[in-house]
């Protein structure tokens, strides 16, 4: 009996390289795949050739073959126009969710199969579990990197031609096995910003595609406090960066973002972490993708996750006049529309879908 097929999909990161290296143990016919989703401009530091490198030798120590797709097209059309459209919007999108569905989970495993691929493995902190037949998606071992919440525009389709070979391990086991076999990614620290685009200054980065109009930062009663450099550059619950100093007769507190009005160009702000106008008893969200192709009966109790490494609390799904309501047993905290609400029942990601207003 022949082995199995897995195209790997090599990032130049510590993660995807250790995925690698355990397919390749555990016996299967594994093949490197690199993608290049942007397309750098002249003069910029090329990031991309950087992980290229890195894959490149990964793959050799390896001894695994490494193919090269430029996706970017791709990207471009199905990723980032929509994060420039949402920005302009005035909402917070969260371009890493769309990239896993139309790039890593579409544009990639349909070059994969093409290469001869039985299955794909990527470097997400994720778990796949099958009861009665069908495949759920389940948080990982390492509940501080689970990355389900960035997964569940990905259908049970897709994850069943799916490997996620750092299911039950830990960030650290993943560096030490990294460093025990030589792999020269071990002490790579982690991508941050935009999926594929990378660390850049969102001010300027925007600046290229979107015209950035200063205006006036107000605070609860109205008076204009501050300066913005942008309306669509500020998100709720924001702290950092508004440049507010001392105001007259108010208390020394950190001031925080709690609602932006792109039509006016005014960003709104409070002072107090826990300041009410910060707090959300509960959202409308659009769009909801279920993972598995179940019928969930509705109103629905379940937890909900509203951001990436946020703390899930429970809450009711309720279905009326086509709109999804979602009532929480716990106030949450600045929530952002544009970005995603994640459902879970226990740890299985049920789907999710975007945040359209809070109440």
């Amino acid at each position: 009996m022949s082995k199995k097929t897995v195209v790997v999909g090599l990032s130049g990161g510590v993660d995807s390289s250790v995925s690698a290296f355990l397919l390749k143990e555990a016996g299967y016919d594994v093949k490197a795949l690199f993608m290049q989703n942007w397309q750098s401009e002249p003069g910029e530091i090329c990031t991309s050739e950087i992980d290229f490198k890195d894959a490149s030798d990964v793959c050799d120590k390896l001894n695994i073959p490494l193919h090269r797709a430029n996706f970017s097209d791709e990207y471009w059309d199905r990723v980032f126009t929509n994060f420039l459209s949402e920005h302009e919007k005035g909402r917070t999108p969260n371009p890493d969710i769309l990239c896993n569905r139309e790039i890593k989970f579409k544009s990639f495993l349909d070059y994969a199969f093409k290469i001869g691929a039985d299955y794909i493995a990527t470097g997400h902190y994720a778990k796949l579990k099958t009861i009665n037949g069908i495949k759920y998606l389940a948080r990982a071992k390492d509940i501080d990197k689970d990355q389900t919440y960035f997964l569940h525009e990905v259908n049970e389709k897709e994850f069943s031609k799916c490997l996620f070979p750092l299911e039950n391990l830990t960030k650290s086991e993943v560096r030490a096995i990294a460093k025990n076999n030589g792999l020269i990614t071990a002490n790579k620290k982690d991508s941050v910003g935009i999926c594929f685009i990378g660390e850049r200054n969102l001010k300027d980065f925007l600046n290229r595609f979107i015209k950035l109009i200063k205006g006036p930062i107000k605070d609860e009663e109205g008076n204009v406090i501050g300066e913005h450099q942008g309306a669509v550059l500020y998100t709720q619950g924001q702290r950092q960066g508004l440049m507010i100093g001392g105001v007259k007769g108010r208390d020394e507190l950190p001031w925080y973002v709690y609602k932006k009005d792109i039509i006016k160009n005014v960003v709104h702000v409070c002072q107090g972490g826990s300041n009410k106008l910060l707090m959300n008893e509960g959202l409308y969200v659009e769009n909801i993708n279920w993972i598995n192709n179940i019928n969930y009966k509705l109103p629905l109790d379940c937890s909900i996750q509203v951001r990436h490494q946020h703390t899930p609390v429970n809450c009711k799904i309720i279905y009326d006049n086509d709109i999804y309501k979602i009532l929480f047993s716990d106030p949450i905290r600045a929530i952002a529309p544009g970005q995603s609400a994640v459902f879970y029942n226990n740890n299985i990601c049920l789907g999710g879908g975007i945040i359209t207003n809070t109440f």
